[in-house]
């Protein structure tokens, strides 16, 4: 069988199967029934996930003839296509008018993980009907599901198609496996598609194109001054302080950097919770992850910077939109290896064991009707991901004190894809669970549904040229300190929100040609309310409702700290003062954004139970795992934790 024949048959599959759960007695609709429409061409257009999508259908006078999506600013990879017009499994875009038009009725299923996007689709096209003359009631029949049972087998089945599954089924079939991945949204990409595009690691290269300030030199100083919670931390700052000095008997002014810094600052910024072993595989792999992920497309920015909550300039970042660079290089590659066959729009229900404990293959149900039996002959890879937009689930491992009510709290994630529905079957084998209450929030979700979408590049990757101020025009926390401690801070203010302020000065100066880091242009954002553009600083305060004194009062000191003065909240590192009009505020809030916690595995990906023994057959990889981050995730770290985690586990399967 060809690669990804069953998604490409599966996309073929959903223009008869799909069709959501109706009254069968509802009657379907005869030509002469259906009948009455004004032939032609028509068009409409309805708001989207991202904006308006236009609609052409084709009508005789008693048939649907053609649909298509004329137009549509919809996430690449989620509800339109990937990249180059190609998509890997189904998006709404393209299934939605084909499964109308070859079923004759607007009564299809949404797509998993796009039902925005599928309900824009139909509600234009139903528009463009009601413009025909039709009677929409004639127009809305059910689909019959006919499903069979569905066995498959391979070395290797990998649940969930993110970025760690992928890089586990490609790294499985470097090894020479052959691999399944099941998805249970439309397409892969998981959340990795709509991360901040971000990855850390060390970099002499660019690393060396950047002087250290003073400031700089006193986190590392800070960070080896730390009192030593176990004789590993204490071995571990030892290493640092012995590199840290003869890095300064050198003579050097670039940047310092070395794994064993990284592997303290990760460790220390999770306050010393996580697993150091795990942290190790984690930070002292992160550069091979790097290049491994090159060697198969992947291309970044020439440039090192110091992405939100990171805490050091080692953060790499993608040339394309969000993470659509590296769920499109995965796809590029397994579209050319026979080896990795992906299956989209399939819920993996429960794991199968043998009479000995192992691991053999998972059960599942697509949206068609169809039933799967996976076989693996080596094993199982659980790359689910993790469980932030369960408020239940996430509000039951809420224990620590540490936030409020997180149950009703907007999250980052897409919905389908963070449910944590891994961790329940993970559990059903006798899985052990590590660090469930540890629960990151993140300030960049939007005002609007907490997506982290629509912002200007520089809010997520330009920390040393941002200002943040609250609804009063008052600076209240550092900007480049832990995202935990700027989460905490954020609710502490009115309306539990604050801005981003920048100006022309830095990354672009104009602010008419400029996107957003998912491609939108600065007009069509102030339009919408995503950000404000103003050409000084007391008209961007009238416009946000500040006293424009005190929003100036807060530009001069931030510029003075630039120039050289110390500033009050301890932040370290300043590039960019703001003084060069357009300046632009981007309104932001917390929102629940990545679960710490997950199954227990060990320095292979091998899932263990609650003996510390590894369940045969069985690891795992990404955010469903727990153990590697602690108590605070560091930004940039969970894509090097899918790319270097998400290999391993390819490759320990695959043995």
């Amino acid at each position: 069988m060809k690669k990804r024949l069953l998604a490409l048959l599966m996309a073929s599959a959903l223009c008869v199967g799909l069709a959501a759960c109706k009254d069968s007695s509802e009657p379907t609709p005869t030509p002469e029934a259906a009948g009455g429409m004004t032939a032609g061409t028509y068009t409409a257009s309805k708001l989207g996930m991202n904006g308006q999508v236009k609609v052409e259908v084709v009508v005789d006078e008693t048939a649907i003839t053609s649909v298509k999506v004329l137009e549509n600013q919809e996430t690449p990879g989620i509800g339109s296509v990937l990249v180059d017009g190609k998509a890997e499994g189904i998006v709404p875009t393209l299934a939605i008018p084909e499964a109308i038009v070859a079923n004759q009725t607007t009564n299809v299923d949404a797509v998993c993980g796009a039902t925005i996007t599928s309900a824009a689709i139909k509600a234009a096209v139903q528009d463009c009907l009601t413009q025909a003359g039709a009677n929409l009631d004639d127009w809305k029949a059910p689909v019959e599901k006919n499903g069979t049972d569905i066995t498959k087998e391979a070395d290797v089945i990998v649940v969930g198609g993110g970025g760690a599954g992928l890089a586990a089924a490609i790294a499985a079939s470097q090894q020479g496996a052959t691999a399944i991945v099941v998805e249970k949204c439309g397409a892969v990409g998981g959340d990795t598609l709509v991360c901040g595009a971000i990855y850390n690691n060390p970099d002499a290269e660019l690393q060396g194109k950047v002087e250290m300030t003073d400031a700089v030199k006193a986190t590392i100083e800070a960070g080896i001054s730390v009192t030593p919670v176990n004789d590993e931390h204490k071995a571990l700052i030892e290493q640092v302080t012995k590199e840290w000095n003869e890095y300064k008997s050198s003579g050097r002014t670039d940047l310092f950097d070395s794994d064993a810094w990284f592997t303290l600052q990760t460790y220390n910024g999770g306050d010393q919770v996580a697993n150091l072993d795990l942290v190790k595989v984690l930070t002292e792999n992160a550069t091979a992850g790097y290049n491994w992920i090159r060697s198969l497309g992947m291309e970044f920015n020439d440039a090192i910077g110091q992405g939100a909550g990171s805490l050091w300039q080692r953060t790499h970042t993608s040339t394309m939109q969000m993470g659509t660079g590296f769920i499109s290089t995965y796809v590029n590659t397994i579209a050319k290896d026979a080896n990795v066959e992906i299956i989209t729009s399939t819920t993996v229900t429960e794991l199968i064991q043998d009479a000995d404990g192992k691991v053999v293959g998972a059960k599942g149900q697509d949206e068609f009707g169809n039933t799967y039996t996976f076989n693996a002959k080596k094993g199982v890879v659980l790359a689910t991901g993790g469980f932030a937009a369960n408020g239940t689930m996430v509000q039951e491992y809420n224990t620590t004190g540490k936030w409020p009510d997180l149950s009703k709290m907007r999250t980052t994630n897409r919905f389908d894809c963070s449910q944590g529905d891994g961790i329940t079957m993970a559990k059903a084998v006798g899985a052990s669970l590590t660090d469930m209450t540890q629960l990151q929030l993140l300030y960049l979700g939007n005002l609007k549904d907490g997506g982290l979408t629509k912002y200007p590049a520089r809010v997520v990757n330009g920390t040393d040229q941002e200002l943040c101020v609250n609804k009063n025009g008052e600076r209240f926390v550092r900007e480049d300190g832990r995202r935990d401690e700027i989460c905490l801070a954020i609710l502490e203010q009115p309306d539990q929100m604050w801005y981003f302020i920048e100006s022309a000065d830095g990354d672009y100066t104009d602010v008419n040609t400029a996107v957003t880091a998912d491609g939108f242009s600065f007009a069509q954002m102030e339009e919408e309310g995503y950000i404000y553009i103003a050409d000084t600083i007391e008209e961007l305060a009238t416009k946000l409702g500040m006293d424009p004194a005190t929003l100036q009062k807060t530009v001069d000191d931030f510029n003075s700290y630039v120039d050289g003065e110390t500033d009050p909240t301890g932040r370290t590192l300043f590039s960019t003062k703001l003084v060069t009009g357009p300046f632009v505020a981007t309104p932001r809030q917390p929102c629940v954004h990545h679960t710490m916690g997950g199954v227990t595995i060990d320095t292979e990906c091998r899932v263990l139970d609650a003996d510390g023994n590894a369940i045969p057959g069985l690891v795992a990889a990404g955010e469903i795992t727990g153990g590697i981050h602690g108590g605070n995730r560091l930004g940039g770290n969970a894509v090097v934790d899918t790319v270097v985690f998400g290999k391993l586990a390819g490759e320990t399967i695959s043995k």
